[in-house]
């Protein structure tokens, strides 16, 4: 096993307790593509039953994330009015980066549960190393992944791969203030 030092765990622990999801992003530039690359090739590490490795990443363009964003607004318009579903088109067109990650479906329902828990852990590995470095990520699954008509414009076949998420990224605007329950509250010593 390797040693690490006191401060190498420190450092990871403040990455955690840091971190937040983000939900506005800074106009401009989306973060280089190296650093996004290198985040998805540390989550392939995440811990996986029976290394089933059963993780995807979608990393879209600009032509794929119009296709959504367009795509979102219409639906967003059928219930809320034209008005709002341009305000959320140009609202998601504004997003920096955009990644989709999926699940490989299994047969057997212990398997399919192992690996999407493994893909939630891929995704947590994604989102610490990105804010490590100064990036922030939101992970959703709102309405519009859940459509058939999602999974046609990204070009994943629903039949072989789950959604675990749609993970947007840049640089926060702003960063949310939160708090977490005591540990007291959370956690039960069964002798």
């Amino acid at each position: 096993m390797a040693a690490f030092s006191e401060k190498q765990g420190d450092d990871v622990a403040e990455v955690i307790r840091t971190r937040r999801t983000i939900h506005n992003f800074e106009p401009g530039p989306v973060p280089p593509t190296d650093e996004i690359l290198a985040a998805i090739d540390l989550a392939r590490w995440a811990p996986n039953h029976h290394l089933t490795e059963p993780w995807h990443f979608y990393l879209l363009g600009p032509e794929t994330v119009e296709s959504v964003a367009r795509y979102n607004a219409e639906l967003y318009a059928e219930t809320r009015g034209e008005k709002a579903g341009e305000a959320k088109f140009k609202r998601w067109r504004a997003i920096p980066g955009w990644i989709v990650v999926t699940c490989r479906r299994s047969e057997d329902m212990h398997r399919q549960q192992e690996d999407y828990a493994a893909c939630c852990c891929a995704v947590y590995a994604l989102q610490l190393y990105l804010w490590a470095r100064g990036i922030g990520v939101k992970w959703t699954t709102g309405p519009v992944t859940q459509t058939d008509r999602f999974f046609e414009i990204v070009g994943i076949d629903r039949d072989a791969e789950m959604l675990v998420g749609l993970i947007w990224y840049g640089y926060a605007s702003d960063v949310p203030v939160t708090r977490r329950k005591p540990v007291k509250e959370l956690l039960t010593w069964r002798p």
